[in-house]
């Protein structure tokens, strides 16, 4: 039902708010690009367009967030969060991390979330941010790979920090491991202890780093040569239950593997449970392996897992947009840099030489 305001109500709620460049793209059809040339100045826009743009920043009281943020507070700085991912032990790391850098950079955290695999709602939750006067946004995989996303971001003054882009990135900041090395240490692993058929339960397609795991498994397999069998891979999405799932189809194949790789802790995990329930003992008659070091690997046996320090990683994220957000601030324009975090194979009880 809509409510009309009384004779003398005030629509206070709509005043407050701030149309953005994405608003005023819609509104007049015009590319977002077009719009930021338009506000910052760009004589090489033609008149007509300049005119239409302009008349929708003053009917949408239009006024841009770098104008925005410097009237709220020149110290302040405001960071943003979106969680998409399907790992709750991961965005808990990744969420400790990130309040750890901002209290330690006086900055204020804002977090939403989205359903995972939704982009359109994860495009809304991120302008819903910007929206509320955001400085700097600290965006996790797949987000951090959207080049759309982070030039209307650019374009909006917003400093951003790429967490698991997969690969370095020329136009945002970057901050991550080499998970294609890490995972091939991982298998390499897994051969020294005499492993010859291995399993690996595949991650989330959606995520950079999910391909470059299973591009490091699959060289240190073929690096292997005949000293391994065709290894089996299994799709997983990240989460406990398709670890379950992935577990239950490598175990109840022909292959008779006696070891599994899996994407994740969670996953991992699970393999474990499915595992127990089919009545093997781990890592006597099977080793599991995961990768994140996260509580979801706090399981019996202890996980043997590769620990990416993924709390290090989004506090580092923090301290990247802090020193973009004061170089702004300063008048020099930030130029992105990309920041390589070490990880370690942690050597725990799960995994041991086949039976």
């Amino acid at each position: 039902m809509d409510d009309k305001p009384g004779k003398g109500s005030r629509r206070r709620g709509k005043k407050q708010s701030f149309a953005t460049i994405y608003d005023i793209a819609k509104q007049t059809g015009v590319s977002k690009s077009t719009v930021s040339r338009v506000v910052n100045g760009d004589e090489y826009v033609r008149p007509e367009t300049r005119a239409l743009v302009r008349k929708a920043i003053k009917a949408l009281r239009f006024i841009p967030n770098r104008a925005a943020r410097s009237l709220v507070n020149q110290t302040e700085a405001r960071i943003g969060l979106v969680y998409f991912n399907p790992s709750v032990a991961y965005f808990t790391e990744l969420l400790m991390g990130a309040l750890e850098g901002s209290s330690r950079n006086s900055a204020h955290l804002v977090v939403d979330k989205c359903e995972i695999g939704n982009m359109v709602a994860a495009y809304e939750a991120v302008r819903s941010l910007v929206k509320a006067g955001l400085n700097g946004i600290l965006l996790g995989a797949p987000l951090s790979e959207q080049g759309d996303l982070i030039k209307e971001l650019t374009a909006e003054g917003i400093s951003i920090a790429g967490v698991a882009t997969g690969r370095f990135r020329t136009d945002v900041n970057c901050v991550e491991i080499d998970n294609y090395k890490a995972a091939y240490e991982m298998t390499n692993y897994l051969i020294g202890l005499g492993h010859k058929r291995i399993g690996f339960v595949k991650g989330h397609p959606g995520f950079p780093s999910s391909k470059k795991r299973i591009s490091g498994f699959k060289a240190a397999m073929r690096d292997a040569g005949s000293n391994v069998a065709k290894p089996l891979l299994v799709q997983g999405y990240n989460n406990y239950l398709s670890g379950l799932e992935a577990g239950a189809q490598i175990l109840s194949s022909k292959s008779n593997v006696t070891a599994i790789f899996a994407n994740n802790d969670d996953m991992a995990s699970a393999v474990m449970s499915m595992a127990h329930r089919k009545g093997l003992n781990v890592p006597q008659d099977l080793s599991v392996v995961g990768f994140d070091d996260t509580i979801a690997g706090t399981v019996w046996p202890e996980l043997t897992t590769i620990r990416q320090h993924i709390s290090k990683i989004a506090s580092t994220a923090v301290d990247v947009i802090m020193q973009d957000i004061r170089l702004r601030r300063s008048g020099a324009k930030p130029k992105p840099r990309n920041h390589l975090i070490e990880y370690a194979l942690i050597v725990r009880e799960s995994a041991a030489p086949p039976p």
